[in-house]
């Protein structure tokens, strides 16, 4: 039996580091940083879920848009652990969670699907690596699902992964997106020519 696997979406960053909302803020293509992100995670998974601070936003507003199911996080000032287990209560049926950041628009659908696929023949952790440096997005199956609940805080889920390090798979990928995340102005203006955004 196939595996069912949601996708989450981490949209509730707080852009500290960056003049204006930076998941707003339009790609070479004018595309919004947050809805490249989420057409990529959407083409391969089609019940994607994501978290964001204020649904009212509009953020959330392209988001919905584009078909994605909210989930609004009122703790999000709290750090991305608190996202990440708003995330998986709400999406609690699924087998496995794919989790990507909306601040990383240039991960293909394609690799995507890689992780989905090992996620759905029983791998337990997958992620990506990109010249020895492990990537994003990661994929996890149920059994991790009261750790994930559990994060708090800027945690995120390095200590679930950094707990099962036997139990992680690794993806060896060409694609340096999964390594490219955009913190600031001058992140977003100094995207590689080799990294590709097609699917």
């Amino acid at each position: 039996m196939s595996r069912h696997i949601g996708g989450i979406l981490l949209a509730a960053g707080q852009s500290r580091r960056f003049c204006g909302n930076k998941l707003l803020y339009p790609l070479r293509d004018g595309t919004p940083m947050a809805v490249a992100a989420a057409r990529h995670l959407l083409s391969a998974l089609p019940e994607t879920t994501a978290v964001v601070d204020d649904g009212d936003g509009e953020v959330a507003g392209l988001l919905k848009h584009e078909g994605l199911r909210l989930v609004v996080n009122r703790s999000a000032s709290a750090g991305i652990g608190t996202s990440i287990a708003c995330a998986v209560a709400a999406c609690h049926d699924a087998q496995g969670w794919v989790i990507a950041l909306a601040d990383m628009p240039y991960i293909p659908a394609r690799l995507i699907r890689r992780i989905v696929a090992a996620l759905q023949q029983g791998c337990d952790i997958v992620a990506p690596v990109y010249r020895h440096k492990r990537g994003h997005p990661v994929g996890f199956s149920k059994r991790h699902a009261n750790a994930l609940l559990q994060l708090s805080a800027d945690q995120g889920a390095r200590s679930v992964i950094a707990a099962n390090e036997g139990r992680l798979e690794l993806i060896e990928t060409d694609e340096p997106g999964v390594i490219v995340d955009i913190d600031s102005l001058e992140d977003a203006q100094a995207r590689p020519a080799t990294i590709t955004t097609n699917h």
